[in-house]
């Protein structure tokens, strides 16, 4: 009888083998179609400022609307993947990315283009990428780390063919007929949602799908709320209403957390505040270079060239930060590498010539891949597991803000001045200013922790970036993954 029990439970568990590695190829491909896509924006860039006859900051909105809304649709997401499944979600995700791409071919302003490109494209995208990273959780245990670093090689591959594939089309056929098969491709999102079926597992396994890990919580819920209707006092059916409204806005923006947990304040302000000038290479280098007198083929191959050298460098920086050597120090690798952005910044100002614009993508590609690898690894080491999937979306939400209003403010600055040196400066002096913050905020915080606990010995030690000020609550033996985990990439 056991026997038979134990067979049939490991004949349903899909979990690192199998299925699971195609899943994976999915996840792979549906990074490289969603995150990578901006990267090819900044191709398009003087054509649509001719086209619609816009200045720079009209234009720049059109892709800070899209990263934005990718970046900050986590917690809608998280709510759609908790009703419907990842695979709906993807899907759904490929279908209004499709859309929003096919309906921008056919747009007759810049503002129609921040309807259709910029809010329908971009949550789609955030629809597709983040349910899908958010299934590799369901589909991999021993494995699963792995399977997240191999995923992300896919936005790296999108960053280095988009460019190229946009300016090609662009040569051939015009941005609108460009932006026609840009739709067909992001409809592929669908068939990479229709690979990841929902899990299936037996009852009592650690692995659920999205839908019966959160059931319980449901009708907890709803008999909160029924009990609260049903009761004849208007009082305590407001109150039973704001308590709901709470436990929601705490369960999907961590605001306890940020005020509360010092490590996670002085991150999310450092972070949001890098946001202001990270994206402006990414927007501006094509049309900096082009305006120089580089050839259009050559400028867009810039940003290719940065997404080659993430291939390689990502993986590797993400295994050396995991070392034990860097245990406890991972802010500060991130604060070097913040700065190591910032400072490249002033190779543009130097020089525009196209050998030199190589030179500075190297380095910048370097120094991204250090961001990108640490960015996620660092807010897991300043906040508890159990409550990162909150304090995540407020992470996301507010750095989604900044680099919405980066962009076009100083585009802004751009058009006023004329002059494209101005991109540089100005991210420089946001990732700089950044980088210092974070890192010795970080270093004061550490010594004022250890001048604590000199003082009195904790029962249970705590991470050395969380103020003791947070509640711990007893946490259950054991507990499932959480339903969904809203997972950027920078």
């Amino acid at each position: 009888m056991s026997q038979g029990g134990a067979a049939a439970r490991e004949a349903a568990k899909p979990q690192d083998q199998g299925w699971a590695w195609m899943v994976l190829l999915a996840a792979v491909l549906l990074q490289g179609l969603t995150l990578g896509f901006p990267a090819c924006i900044g191709v398009f860039f003087t054509d649509l400022q001719h086209e619609f006859q816009a200045s720079n900051s009209e234009t720049s909105w059109f892709p800070s609307i899209m990263v934005a809304v990718l970046h900050g649709g986590g917690p809608l997401c998280s709510i759609l993947v908790k009703r419907f499944g990842c695979r709906f979600a993807v899907m759904l995700g490929g279908l209004l990315s499709g859309v929003g791409m096919v309906s921008s071919s056919f747009c007759k302003s810049i503002s129609q283009l921040y309807l259709t490109a910029g809010l329908i494209t971009g949550l789609g995208s955030c629809f597709s990428f983040q349910a899908g990273v958010t299934v590799l959780g369901y589909y991999f245990v021993r494995w699963r780390t792995l399977a997240n670093a191999v995923a992300s090689t896919g936005v790296s591959l999108g960053f280095t063919l988009w460019p190229l594939l946009s300016q090609y089309l662009l040569d051939e056929m015009g941005w609108r007929n460009t932006f026609l098969i840009f739709g067909g491709i992001l409809l592929n999102c669908c068939v990479c949602g229709a690979i990841m079926r929902p899990v299936q597992l037996v009852s009592g396994s650690p692995l659920q799908s999205p839908k019966a890990a959160e059931e319980p919580g449901r009708r907890a819920e709803g008999a909160l709320l029924s009990n609260g209707a049903s009761s004849p006092h208007p009082e305590l059916r407001q109150q039973t209403r704001r308590t709901a409204c709470l436990q929601v806005l705490q369960k999907y923006l961590a605001f306890d957390i940020f005020c509360q947990n010092k490590g996670y304040q002085i991150y999310t302000i450092g972070v949001t505040w890098m946001m202001m000038g990270f994206a402006l290479p990414h927007v501006y280098l094509v049309p900096y270079a082009i305006q120089n007198g580089v050839e259009e083929r050559r400028a867009a191959l810039l940003i290719s060239v940065i997404g080659f050298i993430n291939i390689f460098i990502r993986p590797l920086t993400g295994l050396l930060s995991g070392h034990r050597v860097f245990t406890g120090r991972r802010i500060y690798l991130f604060s070097l590498a913040v700065l190591l952005c910032g400072l490249s910044n002033f190779i543009c100002v130097i020089s525009a010539e196209f050998n030199v614009l190589i030179i500075y993508c190297l380095i910048l590609s370097i120094a991204m891949s250090g961001v990108g690898a640490l960015t996620f690894q660092v807010l897991m080491d300043v906040v508890e597991m159990d409550r990162f999937s909150s304090a995540l979306g407020l992470f996301t939400i507010l750095e989604s803000i900044t680099l919405l209003i980066g962009p076009p403010l100083t585009g802004l600055l751009v058009d006023i001045t004329s002059d494209f040196h101005y991109v540089f400066y100005n991210s420089s002096f946001f990732l700089i200013s950044a980088a210092l913050f974070i890192g010795l905020s970080f270093c004061a915080l550490e010594k004022k922790n250890k001048l604590k606990e000199a003082s009195k010995v904790p029962l249970d030690k705590p991470s050395i970036y969380q103020s003791s000020e947070t509640p711990t609550d007893p946490q259950p033996e054991s507990q499932p993954p959480p339903a969904v985990m809203y997972i950027t990439s920078i």
